[in-house]
């Protein structure tokens, strides 16, 4: 691609010297140097580098003997780089050295190199920086355009180098970066120079380094490498340690599991892994310094929820799947993002089924992964899984459900129909013909097409290059079926234009006549007919690996829901999920996808009755304005669950297995949040006993969501005000975001814009930081503020109307002003607040969430279309079912 705005290539850089010093925690600055090897490739009297907040002091650029000091820079901060001026042409040189000093600021902004802030669980360091609330550690986020907030580099994926790296501190902090310690070396004034072994060639966004009053736990990998076997630790801030055992327990076995799987050793000497008090994500990826958002590398036995072993055991192996796809290789340029995250996120799944095979993740991924990239990818403003990234300042933007889980279902699809050990073989293929370098995705496609004898680019092109997905409409006849391929959209609307792709549909039939398995047919033309197929049953996706929705006639999808026997757990996901997005957009009605779910009574799985909750949760959300239809929803949804409701109850034997317990927390909360009156008294009275006396009364940890949500129902203010409090003193790392997802639930107006709005814009200071949520978490209690009818147009209105104050809290970090946007907006159903998000954004520059607010307007634009559409049939539903 010819119009990327990248660097010139005047100087091409092989390694980099850096050196940070003079940590200046009362000014929060830094001075540092750093020396660039590479060669000259042109004559050139300046040189162009990434910069941003960063001051540079001076230049010179060396070749052998001769050497030529810059006489000027002049920085660009909206492009982010500075150029470097030299008064003569500096020559071609197949070696140069260019040497910078600069200083630096150590941010709030979560981005660059930043301070985080903590409350401290052990009596801390003496050298620590802190105030009267808070400690602080510090740490980098590169990914995907920062390192040049931290230092003067070459920061594109493709300018790959090797780094040498050392910084002074504090004698009794430690210091982390990608490699092991090389020396410490004592500096006056009790501190000491801690420099780093040299990394291998990669790219600068994988550079990372922390400085911390850290502790340690440590673990061996089984298989040796170079003789003997990884260090594996999990560092945290002092007195958290011991949190990090649940990590510890995967990441050896992982790093084993891959090495064997992608038959290449894990590359580096060790891999660490921090939690990190303040963090954008929950993860990146640093070559063998993994970084980490607390709640998805800790886990406390007596007071974490049950589901976070998921998220760390998935999260690790997310993470440590990148160390080859993506450390090892990397894509060529931003464009090809999904690349790493699809894959990673593939590969983080395969491992966590491999240790946990009784969790069933590939439901859950059904359930929560492919569902959202469905739901993203229906709307026209979708983009492509490889999508033309410019200016590597708009890529924030592609970090989203596209790039991660319809890429991971794109990757699960294909590696289906190849067969997984096939599949692998390819990607061994691909990570050792280009380890160390950058690839593309037509590299992947052939080493997967040499590993299978299958022309991989022809299937997969259409998925990668063009926006959007089918949906497989079925019109039957007497043992026969005639299926046709269109693209679906969750506004209904589609017009030829949109409709211009053909697939490769796996169809993955059962109920052909005389075949007992799934047959792996495909669909690569618009329409075909099936001959043979069974009038009583048939089914298509089985196994639901095909990255596409099903339209069955309404009698048929009656059908299916008295035939539960012949369906896997995957299967009721999917149809449920299809019948769902079918009702949506019109395709189908909300009748029959009422119809379906009624079959699915006696159903006790956690992730079937999860599938249909979440679609019950969407009608409530469109059409529940009406009172007699959310009365009708609620009366439906506790019929639903009565059964499994009574099956689990509120305690669970000790070593349950771990849907069970996860099952129990959904059933309470839906049970609670749909007016179940017996369940809602047991939960308060919980929260009331709790209030009175907390160490006598504990709530155990998956009972705190139900206990909560029904306090928030019985008593507003004085809920709000005991989870305010609980949120800024729990010792529970899940707790603060246990308890912003409860106060998102409060229905009680006076109490949001009074209380709810302010804690989450307030900016701390001049508040007091028991009065201001921070901006990493500020996503949790929006998003659920704005799936509250109560709430989303006081949100809306906070939003707007204190614009500048919201983006002075976010100190510009494009990635959380974009997430805030991507949460806040997408839940209205009326015309007159999209007219009025259109009107304000008119007015406000929109870059870095541009893409992100046309996809809100889609999203609104189809529930506006599916109440004005289908609020009478659901009501008359509901009426006619006597549910209503």
């Amino acid at each position: 691609m010819t119009d990327r705005d990248i660097l010139p290539d005047y100087f091409k850089p092989v390694h980099y010297d850096l050196v940070i010093r003079d940590l200046d925690f009362s000014n929060w600055t830094y001075k540092g140097t750093v020396r660039i090897d590479g060669q000259l490739r042109k004559s050139t009297t300046e040189i162009v580098i990434n910069t941003l907040e960063l001051k540079l002091l001076s230049a010179k650029v060396t070749t052998g003997e001769q050497s030529w000091d810059a006489t000027g820079f002049a920085e660009d901060t909206k492009s982010q780089r500075s150029t470097i001026s030299f008064a003569e042409a500096l020559p071609e040189a197949p070696e140069a050295s260019l040497s910078i000093e600069f200083t630096g600021i150590l941010n709030h902004d979560m981005a660059g190199f930043y301070r985080s802030q903590y409350k401290p669980a052990a009596p801390a360091a003496a050298s620590v920086p802190r105030d009267d609330e808070f400690h602080y550690m510090f740490s980098t986020q590169f990914e995907a355009c920062d390192a040049r907030r931290a230092f003067p580099c070459f920061d594109e994926p493709n300018l790959k180098a090797t780094f040498d790296f050392a910084i002074e501190i504090p004698d009794d902090l430690v210091a982390l970066s990608n490699m092991p310690v090389k020396e410490e070396t004592p500096v006056e004034g009790s501190k000491k120079l801690v420099s780093f072994e040299r990394t291998p060639i990669m790219s600068t966004y994988l550079l990372a380094w922390a400085v911390g009053d850290f502790e340690y736990v440590e673990a061996f990998t089984e298989r040796e490498y170079n003789g003997k076997k990884l260090p594996v630790r999990v560092y945290t801030t002092r007195g958290l340690k011991e949190q990090g055992r649940w990590a510890l327990e995967h990441a050896p076995k992982i790093i084993d599991y891959f090495s064997e799987q992608f038959e290449i050793d894990y590359p580096l000497p060790k891999s660490d892994i921090l939690a990190v008090h303040e963090f954008t994500h929950g993860a990146m990826e640093n070559w063998g310094l993994v970084t980490y958002r607390m709640t998805a590398i800790l886990f406390d036995e007596k007071l974490s929820e049950a589901r976070f072993r998921n998220r760390i055991a998935y999260v690790v192996a997310h993470e440590l799947a990148h160390q080859w796809f993506g450390n090892l290789v990397t894509m060529d340029w931003w464009d090809e993002l999904w690349l790493n995250e699809g894959f990673a996120t593939w590969a983080g799944w395969l491992a966590t089924d491999y240790l946990h095979p009784d969790w069933e993740v590939w439901p859950q991924f059904i359930n929560e992964g492919m569902d959202q990239a469905f739901l993203l990818d229906s709307v026209r403003s979708s983009h492509p899984i490889q999508v033309e990234v410019r200016d590597a300042l708009d890529v924030n933007q592609i970090f989203d459900k596209i790039s991660y889980l319809k890429g991971c279902s794109m990757i699960r699809m294909l590696a289906s129909n190849l067969g997984i050990e096939t599949f692998l073989k390819g990607i061994a293929i691909y990570l050792r013909r280009h380890a160390y370098g950058n690839a593309k995705t037509k590299a992947l496609w052939d080493a997967l097409s040499e590993a299978s004898g299958v022309d991989v680019n022809a299937l997969m092109e259409p998925w990668i290059e063009k926006v959007g997905f089918p949906v497989v409409t079925v019109t039957e006849g007497n043992q026969q079926i005639s299926v046709k391929q269109s693209r679906f959209l969750s506004t209904g609307d589609v017009k030829p234009e949109d409709d211009t792709t053909t697939w490769w549909v796996p169809l993955a039939l059962k109920g052909k006549i005389g075949s007992e398995g799934v047959e792996p047919l495909a669909l690569t033309t618009k329409e075909a007919t099936i001959e043979g197929v069974s009038n009583e049953f048939y089914q298509l996706n089985a196994g639901a690996t095909g990255f596409y929705r099903v339209n069955y006639p309404e009698a048929r999808l009656k059908v299916l829901g008295t035939q539960l026997e012949h369906l896997t757990t995957e299967d009721k996901i999917f149809i449920t999920g299809s019948a769902a997005d079918l009702a949506f957009s019109g395709y189908a009605t909300t009748g029959a996808l009422l119809g379906f779910i009624q079959g699915l009574k006696n159903e006790t799985h956690y992730r079937v009755l999860s599938q249909a909750l979440d679609a019950l949760g969407t009608l409530k959300s469109i059409f529940g304005d009406d009172e007699q239809t959310k009365k009708g929803l609620e009366k439906f949804t506790l019929e639903l669950i009565d059964k499994a409701l009574k099956q689990v109850g509120w305690e669970g034997p000790k070593g349950e297995d771990f849907n069970t317990s996860l099952l129990r927390k959904r059933l309470l909360l839906t049970a609670v949040a749909n007016g179940h009156e017996e369940v809602a008294a047991k939960a308060y009275e919980r929260w009331t006993a709790y209030q009175a006396n907390p160490t006598e009364n504990p709530i155990p940890a998956d009972l705190r969501s139900p206990v909560y949500r029904a306090a928030i129902r019985k008593d507003p203010a004085a809920a709000v005000a005991g989870l305010k409090k609980e949120w800024f003193t729990t010792p529970a790392i899940d707790g603060k975001e246990i308890c912003l997802q409860a106060l998102g639930h409060v229905h009680d107006e006076t109490v949001i814009k009074n209380v709810l709005l302010p804690f989450l814009f307030n900016i701390s200071p001049p508040v007091h930081p028991s009065e201001s949520v921070p901006p990493a978490d500020m996503h949790i209690l929006a998003g659920n503020l704005a799936g509250n009818r109560n709430a989303r147009h006081h949100l809306w209105a906070y939003l707007r109307d204190n614009w500048d104050q919201f983006n002075a809290k976010l100190g510009g970090n494009p990635i959380l002003v974009d997430r805030m946007i991507s949460v806040s907006l997408p839940k209205f159903t009326d015309i007159e607040t999209l007219q009025d998000i259109e009107k304000f954004f008119e007015g406000v520059s929109t870059k870095g969430f541009d893409r992100t607010l046309e996809q809100v307007k889609d999203k609104i634009r189809g529930r506006v279309a599916y109440k004005l559409r289908d609020a009478e049939g659901v009501r008359a539903w509901l009426v006619e079912n006597r549910y209503a």
